[in-house]
């Protein structure tokens, strides 16, 4: 059986110990898919390019759709990194996004979904990155997995330290502002992974087209893990 199979057995035989991500109530919350491949026909490449639009664009779109969050993304072929030097390094760019996006207000809280310890931690503060950064280290049943938490406001990482005990449930910080966040509409950046590769602090949200099959081998699905109910996903 592969991890991510594994993964799924996990999660399947112990519902319990998988708790949520963001807060989500399933009799008022609706959730809005997100499309930023070049097919979009929900944005423009002037309103994707510039953060102020951006945020405005989403906010309005979610207030009009009476969604809680706008989400998605993973390994979706994206235009959202065009304008990001970041992304745009050494020839090919960096646009198959390997983690889900949860969009929605700064200050929305962030929960540990499982017990694990800290990995690592870092603000990655270029343009275009993560900014403050949480990795969670978990082990389910003899399967080691990580969970990335991207994109929180810098109070999140106040009193941090490596190998620091997260139970279930437990608060890790909340999601940051545009100023803190690396440049971004606030959202929470949800990445599941197998093998850190000796990165700490920090790992790829995105990949080159040429490496997504590498990728797909390291990346698990996030929603394995979000469980966002699917009746609550706008069409």
């Amino acid at each position: 059986m592969n991890k991510h199979e594994q993964l799924k057995q996990f999660i399947a035989h112990n519902p319990d110990k998988v708790s949520k991500v963001v807060y989500v109530d399933p009799k008022r919350h609706q959730l809005l898919p997100l499309d930023f491949t070049a097919g979009s026909t929900q944005l423009s490449a002037d309103i994707i390019s510039d953060t102020f639009l951006f945020s405005e664009w989403l906010f309005k779109t979610l207030k009009e759709k009476k969604c809680k969050y706008g989400v998605g993304g993973y390994f979706e072929h994206r235009t959202l990194y065009n304008n990001k030097p970041l992304f745009n390094t050494n020839g090919e760019p960096r646009n198959v996004h390997l983690g889900v996006d949860v969009w929605g207000d700064a200050g929305t809280m962030v929960k540990a979904p499982m017990q694990g310890i800290v990995h690592s931690f870092a603000d990655n503060n270029n343009l275009g990155d993560y900014g403050p950064t949480i990795i969670l280290e978990h082990d389910l049943d003899g399967l080691k997995l990580y969970s990335l938490y991207g994109h929180l406001n810098t109070d999140s990482l106040l009193g941090l330290s490596e190998g620091m005990t997260i139970e279930q449930d437990e608060t890790l910080g909340e999601v940051g502002s545009a100023e803190e966040n690396g440049g971004w509409a606030p959202h929470l950046h949800f990445q599941l992974i197998f093998d850190m590769q000796g990165h700490k602090g920090d790992y790829p949200g995105a990949c080159r087209l040429s490496e997504e099959e590498n990728y797909r081998q390291n990346i698990a699905d996030p929603n394995l893990v979000l469980r966002f109910p699917e009746q609550l996903i706008i069409k």
